[in-house]
C-alpha cells in the first residue's frame, strides 16, 4: 500500500487550501487504495478572508489548525514531515496556497518560499519521488525546482511567471495532467480553468492514479 503526504495550509480558496481540491485528492488516494498523512505548517496564515463578502478580517489564524478541519483533527505540523516515510507528495491548490506556502498571490515572480515547505519539495524532488501539484501549486514547484515541466492550464500571465521560474509549460483542457517523469512532477489544472466539483474530482483522481504509474 503506496503512502502519501499531502499539504495543506489552511481551509478555504481564498486564504488556504482549496476544499473541493483538498478533498478530492484525500478521495482519490483512499479510493486507490492508499494511504495518506495530512501535514501543514503550524504558523499564522498571510491574512483572514471572509469568504462570503470576499473581504479581509482583522484576526489571524493558523494554518496548522485551520487545516485541521478538512482533515477532521488527524493532521501533522509540516516539520514532522519526512520524505523517507512516505511514496509520494501532493500539494493542492487555492489562492491560500500562493500566499502561505510561497508568496506568488503577493511579490510574483519575486515570490519566497516557506523554509519548511522548500525542505520537503527538495527532499522528495532529490529522492525521485513523485511530487503531485493541483491548480496554482505546480508554479511552487517551478520556483522551488526550476527546470521541470508543469501545467497551469491556459493562464498567459501565469504561463510568463511559470517559464521566467525557468519551467517549461504545457497547457492543458481541464482534467489532463501533465507527467514529467523525469523530475517526478505531475501537476493539473483544476481551478484555473473553468471547472465543476466533478471536474476537481477527475483531476485528482487522474493525478494520483498518473503518480501511481509511476511510482
Amino acid at each position: 500500500m503506496k503512502k502519501f503526504a499531502v499539504v495543506l495550509c489552511g481551509c478555504g480558496p481564498m486564504d488556504g487550501s482549496e476544499i473541493h481540491e483538498s478533498v478530492m485528492t484525500l478521495l482519490a488516494i483512499d479510493r486507490n487504495e492508499c494511504q495518506y498523512t495530512i501535514f501543514a505548517p503550524d504558523a499564522d496564515q498571510y491574512h483572514v478572508m471572509n469568504h462570503y463578502t470576499k473581504e479581509v478580517m482583522p484576526e489571524k489564524r493558523n494554518m496548522l489548525v485551520e487545516a485541521a478541519r478538512i482533515a477532521r483533527g488527524d493532521i501533522h505540523p509540516l516539520t514532522e514531515l519526512k520524505s523517507a516515510d512516505f511514496d509520494a507528495v501532493v500539494f493542492p491548490g487555492g489562492f491560500g496556497a500562493a500566499k502561505n506556502l510561497f508568496t506568488y498571490a503577493i511579490k510574483g515572480t519575486k515570490a519566497e518560499v516557506d523554509a519548511e515547505v522548500e525542505r520537503v519539495i527538495k527532499d522528495f524532488h532529490a529522492q525521485r519521488k513523485p511530487i503531485g501539484a493541483l491548480c496554482i501549486s505546480p508554479v511552487l514547484l517551478a520556483r522551488v525546482l526550476g527546470n521541470i515541466t508543469i501545467t497551469v492550464g491556459t493562464d498567459e500571465r501565469t504561463i510568463h511567471d511559470v517559464e521566467t521560474f525557468g519551467a517549461q509549460h504545457i497547457n492543458t483542457q481541464q482534467t489532463e495532467v501533465i507527467a514529467d517523469k523525469e523530475n517526478m512532477v505531475f501537476s493539473t489544472p483544476c481551478y484555473m480553468l473553468p471547472a465543476t466539483i466533478a471536474d476537481i474530482a477527475d483531476c485528482a483522481e487522474n493525478l494520483i492514479e498518473t503518480i501511481l504509474e509511476n511510482i
